[in-house]
This record gives structure tokens, C-alpha cells and sequence, in this order.
């Protein structure tokens, strides 16, 4: 029990509540699995693809992924600007577990 108590009760170690953090909601996941499928992606390509998301919870979901260092973002000096979002290296490393859930929950909703 001890040990239970020392891995998931400290917030700032626990290694669960780390990977959570970064996953509060679906569209972090749903993003990284798209960029994961293509080069790079446009804010409004993103957009077309979740039509259900939010212009402001897309952006937000962006810019924290970009915090967390699992999505690039390169801004050209155009008129209008042009900014582009690629999955990056230690995103590439974590999409293989995801794609991993997406099989996961295609198996479970074949079964149902």
C-alpha cells in the first residue's frame, strides 16, 4: 500500500496524471492522431476535419500542445499569414500508443 500511495499520490511525479495532463480532453488526441496521418496541416484543414471542435477550443488545444512539445508550428511571413502544425519528435513517439487506442476503440465498436 505504501508504495501505491508514494507512486500516485504525488502530484508532481505521478507518471499517470503526467500523461493525463496532457489529454484533459478528446481533441488533444484526436489532433496528434491527424497530424500523425499527414505532414503538416493548416489551422482551417484541422478545422474541416472536426467540424465539431470549437475555432477557440482548436486554438487552445494547439497552443497546448505546442507547450507540451508534441505539435510544431512554423508561421510564414505572408499576407494573410500562413502557420502550419506538424506532429513533432516526441509527439511521433507517443503516436504509435495512440494509434494503439484508436484500434482499441474500433474493435470495441465493431463488437457492439
Amino acid at each position: 500500500m505504501e508504495e501505491l500511495i508514494k507512486k500516485y499520490s504525488a502530484i508532481d511525479r505521478c507518471p499517470i496524471r503526467n500523461v493525463i495532463s496532457h489529454f484533459s480532453s478528446k481533441w488533444g488526441i484526436l489532433i496528434l492522431l491527424l497530424l500523425g496521418e499527414t505532414e503538416k496541416l493548416r489551422f482551417n484543414e484541422i478545422y474541416k476535419i472536426l467540424p465539431d471542435i470549437s475555432p477557440k477550443v482548436l486554438s487552445s488545444t494547439l497552443k497546448s500542445l505546442e507547450q507540451d512539445q508534441l505539435v510544431t508550428r512554423k508561421m510564414y511571413a505572408t499576407i494573410p499569414p500562413k502557420v502550419e502544425y506538424r506532429i513533432s519528435e516526441d509527439g511521433l513517439t507517443l503516436l504509435p500508443i495512440l494509434q494503439d487506442l484508436a484500434q482499441w476503440g474500433l474493435m470495441k465498436m465493431t463488437k457492439a
